[in-house]
C-alpha cells in the first residue's frame, strides 16, 4: 500500500513525540531536560558557538535560548566567554561536559529501543531518506 505524505509526516511526528516523552524521562534522574541536553550535545559538536546559532540549533527563538543559556551558566553547565566582535561565545564546563556524555549514553539507549525493528541497511535507507527530503544530500 502506497503511503500518502501526510501519513508519513504524522509517522514522524509521533517518533519525534515518542522520543521527546522517552527521553525526558531518561535524562530527568541526571536533572536534564530534553532542551537542556539538546544544548549541551550541540555546544559539544559547536565549541564558542553563539546564542542565535544555539537557538537555531535548539528550535528556539533567541530570547527562548537566552533565558535558557543563563540557567545553565547558572547551573556551572555551560560559560559564556568574550568572542571577537561583541558576541558572546558559549562553552561546556566541565560538569557540562560530563552530564552530556552521560546524557548521551542515555539517549542512545532511547534511540536503539526505538529503531530495534530495523536492520542496519534499512536505518541508513531512512536516514537517506530523511536527509532527501530535508534536502541535503544523503550522501554528505
Amino acid at each position: 500500500m502506497p503511503h500518502r505524505p501526510a501519513d508519513v509526516g504524522l509517522a514522524v511526528k509521533r517518533l519525534q513525540h515518542r522520543h521527546h516523552r522517552t527521553m525526558s524521562q531518561a535524562l530527568a534522574p541526571l536533572g536534564l531536560s530534553l532542551v537542556q541536553w539538546d544544548t549541551l550535545r550541540h555546544l559539544a559538536r559547536n565549541p564558542d558557538a553563539s546564542l542565535h546559532d544555539l537557538a537555531v540549533l535548539t528550535f528556539q527563538t533567541d530570547q527562548s535560548f537566552g533565558s535558557l543559556a543563563t540557567r545553565m551558566a547558572d547551573r556551572g553547565l555551560i560559560e559564556r566567554v568574550p568572542g571577537p566582535g561583541r558576541p558572546v561565545r558559549h562553552r561546556l564546563t566541565e560538569e557540562g561536559e560530563r552530564l552530556f556524555k552521560a546524557g548521551q549514553d542515555l539517549a542512545d539507549g532511547v534511540l536503539d529501543t526505538s529503531f530495534r525493528n530495523l536492520s542496519a541497511a534499512q536505518l541508513d535507507q531512512l536516514g537517506d531518506l530523511l536527509a532527501l527530503a530535508l534536502g541535503a544530500d544523503p550522501t554528505a
